[in-house]
């Protein structure tokens, strides 16, 4: 596991698009944390890193977004889905066979739906209005081997 601090939302965002620059076709990317720690300022900063020039917003009422960048970036949000049913009507297994990156916020809570293989990025609120812990771990075999890198790519926020 990876620990990272942020002191601004610009610098989550700076920190996200680091991460993104690693990121390859079918990477799933889980967003976890509470209601306002940064889980969209990560996904955006994520966008700029794979070179989406659009605005990105949050995707809690229409659950899915798609940008176009160097990689397809697919954008869901599940804090409204009640069930596991829903996410699975949502066409979740066909979002993560399309060989773009995926961004799941509040992934976390339907994680026994996902494959066992994606990137965790946990955000805790910290200290002054801004600031952030993250806590980045890899789940299954697609981000180990990128380990060294994903920690070069982070170590001005390691802690």
């Amino acid at each position: 596991m990876i620990r990272a601090a942020t002191k601004s939302v610009d610098d989550t965002r700076a920190l996200a698009a680091e991460v993104a620059g690693l990121a390859a076709p079918g990477d799933l990317v889980v967003l976890a944390g509470d209601l306002g720690t940064g889980k969209t300022a990560f996904a955006q900063g994520f966008a700029k890193g794979l070179g989406v020039d659009e605005p990105v917003t949050s995707p809690a009422f229409i659950l899915v977004r798609t940008y176009d960048g160097r990689l397809p970036m697919v954008h869901v949000d599940v804090y409204r889905l009640d069930t596991m049913q829903e996410l699975v009507d949502l066409g979740i297994a066909e979002l993560l066979d399309e060989g773009a990156v995926t961004l799941i916020e509040w992934g976390d809570a339907v994680a026994q739906a996902l494959p066992a293989d994606f990137l965790e990025i946990r955000l805790e609120a910290s200290g002054a209005p801004d600031d952030r812990l993250l806590n980045i771990r890899s789940v299954g075999p697609g981000w180990p081997p990128r380990a060294d890198a994903l920690r070069r790519a982070v170590a001005p926020w390691t802690v």
